[in-house]
């Protein structure tokens, strides 16, 4: 309702500046006498126009200011990953000095409109220069620069260093607009890879020479064990896609050509999750970030996050690509 109202009345402000404008025009094209009230109008819309300027400012905050609360609660949860902890805290930083910058320079920008508007009695005048004010606005924004930049490089170090030798590797090959993934067998050893493989009747690109393939499989979900230190190895078969779950704050792009790494850690299950949630029905969802083609939206995979037991019990129970074929 406050948004209806807030629209309503920025339209009709829009509105008598139009009308005022061509009032305007008429009146210098045609003359006083032919069109005095639209001159009188025109008039009377210049003097009160800049204490429209504080009105549209107020309405203007105020709308953002509501509109955030009021679809706050439709953010995401804090991530239960590791390193999404760390994107999520830069983020509100982020968000916190650019949203002062954004309410101060609102600010400011109407205010000196308004005090500075034309007046009868009043000339114009400017300052030549102010050297402590341009140092300031330039120092000030390049300290926060500064600061953001390296905590954000500090952070994807991390989220692109080497995994730990205990991770779990899997193999994501992602497709318009499917996403397949290989799981290592008994050996824990994935088998080699490559587009040079790829047939019609081998899609995965795998080398069936390698025999630490052979126990490898490609199951219809993505599951992971909680706790447990994930290692991605992502390559792309026809375009650019992303690997993106968004509950994880976790995103790394699929390129063809290429093989790209991705390793993070799932700190709550499907079920922990659905019960903080209160959703039942609540699953993680892999998700294409990258636009790649007409069924772009439609590229998603369902990850299930598992106990350590219920994921080994899980991986028992596939079937390996030596019994499928």
């Amino acid at each position: 309702m406050s948004a209806l109202v807030a629209v309503t009345i920025l339209i009709s402000i829009a509105a008598m500046s139009l009308y005022a404008t061509f009032a305007l025009r008429r009146y210098l094209r045609d003359g006083a006498h032919t069109h005095e009230s639209a001159g009188r109008a025109s008039r009377w819309f210049s003097d009160y126009q800049p204490f429209l300027l504080p009105v549209f400012m107020i309405v203007f905050l105020v709308c953002v200011i509501v509109s955030t609360f009021h679809y706050s609660g439709n953010f995401l949860p804090d991530p239960p990953s590791t390193p999404g902890s760390d994107v999520v805290s830069l983020f509100r930083v982020t968000a916190a000095i650019t949203g002062a910058a954004f309410f101060l320079t609102q600010v400011l920008l109407f205010s000196f409109a308004f005090r500075f508007r034309k007046k009868t009695r009043t000339r114009a005048t400017y300052l030549p220069e102010n050297l402590k004010l341009e140092f300031a606005w330039t120092i000030i924004p390049l300290l926060a620069f500064l600061v953001l930049f390296l905590w954000g490089q500090k952070s994807w170090t991390r989220i692109v260093s080497a995994a730990p030798q205990n991770a779990l590797e899997i193999e994501v090959v992602a497709e318009q607009f499917n996403w397949k993934v290989r799981y290592p067998g008994e050996d824990q050893k994935l088998g080699r890879s490559g587009f040079r493989f790829i047939t019609d009747g081998n899609p995965m690109g795998l080398d069936e020479s390698d025999a630490s393939g052979k126990d490898d499989f490609v199951p219809a979900q993505m599951h992971i064990p909680k706790n447990r230190v994930v290692k991605l190895l992502l390559w792309s078969k026809d375009v650019i896609h992303s690997f993106y779950v968004p509950y994880f704050r976790t995103k790394m792009d699929a390129v063809p050509g290429m093989t790209t790494t991705l390793h993070f850690t799932a700190t709550a299950t499907t079920d922990e999750m659905r019960a903080r949630l209160s959703d039942p029905d609540f699953n993680y969802e892999v998700a294409c970030a990258e636009l790649c083609g007409r069924m772009h939206f439609a590229m998603k995979l369902i990850l299930v996050v598992d106990e350590p037991e219920q994921y080994e019990k899980w991986a028992l129970q596939q079937e390996t690509l030596a019994t499928v074929k």
